[in-house]
Order: structure tokens, then sequence, then C-alpha cells
């Protein structure tokens, strides 16, 4: 009964099918919902004690366990999703679903066990307040509870002591699960910063060649200058090398800054748009004017390469007639989104999508995709 931290992979392209197995079970559950967390439902069995020990138990109890089970999974599966506002809807349900249920089935005292878990997630800073009022409120139930004596306080009393030591253990599990999370991304920015590091370094070592084959082709000219009055067919052979050395220094050059040059948000918007407009494209943007806040370099890396997957998809599978490219700012960070007005749907993942959500998940971002009127892939990324 353990929300966890999920990352959103519902992103797929044109190409690529994945393998039976794994197609299966991202049939079976959401992306964002670990299948390993089924098993903590086990715990629902306490509300098979009333109906199954009770003499007096008559098809109504049996109705009331299947309706709990029945409206609780689906709280179960949204206390894991990714944004917290969810998880809090949840632990607000769980706690009325299990006031009501409590009054009719003592053993439906367990969702607050539940509850304690998903507010470890939702409110881990408060958390004992919550577990304060889950404990007043199995308190309140003793003893409103019709149930007879003394099996509401058996049924109450161990919910009443597991939602404090389950909440503990969550809660360590947060912390836990918060570092490594931390740790992890901190690693990947490092790695990335070393690379940029490593990329200007070249790019300065880059410049001093050009240097240096700049000044002989320039000697070479003014030898070429020379010659030309008193040995004009020296002077052609050797302005005929001067052109090939420079052509083939122009073009190594610009094969070598092709690789280390960084990758700029407004470039990518500009060859977006000409590459749209050549496939008959009309390209609408929304972006942050030129000196307003801006990602930053790593950042603006990530969603540059994000844009142009994204783009790519459009011209090749979409046929679309219209494009939007918004780029803005979120509580949490920055928040691009793609969107196109062509024939939409959900497909298999492809390579190039999932090399976006690698670069995006190992910043501590999500992709998502949203294959309704069209497709619309959203990269959101923390500052």
């Amino acid at each position: 009964m353990t929300p966890g931290r999920a990352v959103d992979a519902s992103e797929a392209t044109h190409h690529q099918p994945t393998a039976p197995a794994e197609q299966d079970r991202a049939n079976a559950f959401p992306a964002w919902f670990p299948p390993s967390e089924l098993i903590h439902l086990v715990y629902l069995s306490n509300l098979l004690w009333q109906p199954v020990f009770d003499p007096t138990s008559s098809w109504v109890d049996w109705a009331v366990v299947a309706a709990v089970v029945v409206l609780f999974v689906p709280l179960y599966v949204a206390s894991h999703y990714l944004d917290r506002r969810v998880r809090r809807w949840a632990l607000v349900a769980t706690i009325m679903l299990g006031t009501l249920a409590t009054l009719v089935n003592v053993g439906a005292s367990v969702l607050f066990v539940y509850a304690a878990a998903v507010a470890a997630w939702a409110h881990p800073k408060r958390l004992v307040q919550w577990q304060l009022g889950l404990t007043a409120l199995c308190g309140v139930l003793v003893v409103v509870s019709p149930i007879p004596w003394p099996y509401r306080l058996w049924g109450m009393l161990p919910s009443a002591l597991f939602l404090w030591l389950i909440g503990r253990m969550v809660r360590g599990d947060v912390r836990a699960h918060a570092e490594a999370e931390r740790l992890r991304i901190d690693n990947v920015r490092i790695e990335q910063l070393a690379t940029a590091d490593e990329r200007e370094r070249i790019a300065r070592d880059l410049h001093d060649l050009v240097g240096q084959s700049l000044t002989s082709l320039v000697v070479q000219a003014q030898l070429v200058q020379s010659l030309v009055a008193i040995e004009p067919t020296a002077a052609a052979t050797h302005a005929a090398d001067l052109e090939v050395r420079a052509r083939d220094a122009l073009v190594q050059v610009r094969s070598a800054i092709d690789g280390l040059a960084e990758v700029a948000l407004d470039d990518e918007v500009a060859a977006a748009r000409r590459t749209l407009e050549a496939a008959g494209v009309t390209l609408v943007t929304d972006l942050p004017a030129t000196g307003e806040d801006r990602p930053g370099p790593l950042l603006e890396r990530t969603l540059a390469l994000a844009l142009r997957e994204a783009t790519t998809n459009v011209v090749r599978h979409a046929e679309a007639t219209t494009c939007r490219i918004t780029l803005g700012r979120t509580d949490q960070g920055w928040r691009l989104l793609v969107r196109d007005d062509g024939i939409g749907g959900m497909t298999d993942e492809g390579n190039g999508l999932r090399g976006m959500r690698e670069r995006v998940v190992a910043l501590g971002g999500t992709v998502t995709r949203d294959g309704r009127a069209g497709t619309g892939i959203a990269v959101e990324l923390p500052t």
C-alpha cells in the first residue's frame, strides 16, 4: 500500500512495436502504476471477517464488501499517480469511503491504514497531523458504530495501531526515494555539465586549429599574388591548390562544428518552421519573448532536442495542416507542448520518442502523449 513516484511513459511513435509481454502489461495497467503494488490489496480481506463470522449476516453484508472493493480499487490506483493533487483527492475519497463503510462493516477501517500510506506521499511534512486525525476518527467511529461491543473495538484497534506503523514506514520510503532521486538527477546533471565543458574545450581547440589553417591559407594566397605578375602559370596552379585546401578545410570545420555546437531552442524553432512549411504545415508558436526568462542551457538543449523529434514526427506521420508549439513556465519548471491537427491515435513507441523520454526522465521530467484530435506531445522539466 505504498504509492511510489511513477514516471509517465504513455507516449509512443508510429514504429518499432514492443514485445508481446510488454504490450500486454501496458494494456493491463496505466504506465504510472506499478503492478507489483496490487499485492497490498490483500489487506482488503479484513472486510470478510464480519460477513463470514457474524451469524446474522445476509447478502446485504456481502454486497457492502463488493461495493467497497469496487469503489476503493480505482482510488488505490489513483493514489499512485504522479500528480500530488490526484493523490490528495484519492486520500480524501478513501477516508470518506472508509468512514461510511466502517459504520456497516468494521473491517472497512483498514482503509484508514491505506489512507495513512497515501498521506505519507501526498503530505509527507504533515503526516503526523493526518495520523492524529485518522486516529481520532477511529475513536469517534468506535463510539457511534452500531456494531455490537466488543467487535467494533476489535475491528478498530488494529487499524488505529497499524496506520501509525505503516505511515512511519512509508515516510521512511518517501525520504529514501527522494534522496535517491535527488542523487540520480544530480549525477546526470554533473555528467551533462562535464560533457558541456568538454565540448567547450574541444571547440576552443578547434578554434586554434582553424586559426592555424587560415594563417596557412593567407600565406599561400600572398604567394599567389606575388607570382601573378612574374609566373602566371605557377600562380594559377597555386590558386587552384589554395581553393581545394580551403574547401576541404571548410568541410572539415563545418562537420566538426555540427557535432560540437550547442543546440539552441530558437534555432530549432526556425528549423522546424522551414521543415513544416516545406511539408505544407502551418506553424503557430507561443514562446517567451527574447530577453524574458528562458530555460537554462541544460534544459534548453533537452527541450530543443525534444522539439526536433516532435516536429519530425509531425512531418512523417501526422498528415496535419497546422502545428502549434507552446513553451511556458509551470509551478515546477518548464513545459513544452507540440500539438498538431493530424490523424492522431496511439501507436507503439519508437526509437526517437524513447530517446526523448530517456533524456527528459534523466533530468526528473516527464513526457506525455495525447492522441485525441491530432497528436500532442508534452515535455515537462523541473528547474
